[in-house]
């Protein structure tokens, strides 16, 4: 058993270019990845799709989620659950907002 303490995880992250989102891998198994993103105002992760199902919880913070209805307004404690090739993207308005996501299965496991 692993446990991770995300807001901790969250702080360590690190980012190569200051406008994106920074990120630390969380776990990565064979068949799941949770990656945490700490995403400052301004900032965003674009719409893309996967392959897998994607689950983001919102750790702290509020921010957007982008999805195939729209864009919606999430805030702490939220679960954002997207079906397989359903686009999905966040991003971060007022403050900083910090979600983790919950990929599976693994990305390269299809």
């Amino acid at each position: 058993m692993n446990v991770y303490h995300t807001p901790d995880l969250a702080a360590a992250a690190i980012t190569a270019n200051a406008a994106r989102p920074a990120t630390a891998l969380i776990h990565d198994s064979a068949d799941a990845r949770v990656v945490v993103f700490r995403i400052e105002p301004g900032q965003q992760v674009p719409v893309h799709s996967s392959a897998s199902t994607v689950l983001l919880i919102a750790i702290s913070g509020a921010g957007v989620v982008a999805g195939a209805t729209g864009d919606r307004d999430v805030r702490a404690g939220d679960i954002i659950a997207y079906d397989v090739n359903e686009p999905h993207g966040m991003r971060a308005n007022k403050e900083p907002l910090v979600i983790a996501a919950v990929i599976a299965p693994r990305p390269t496991a299809h």
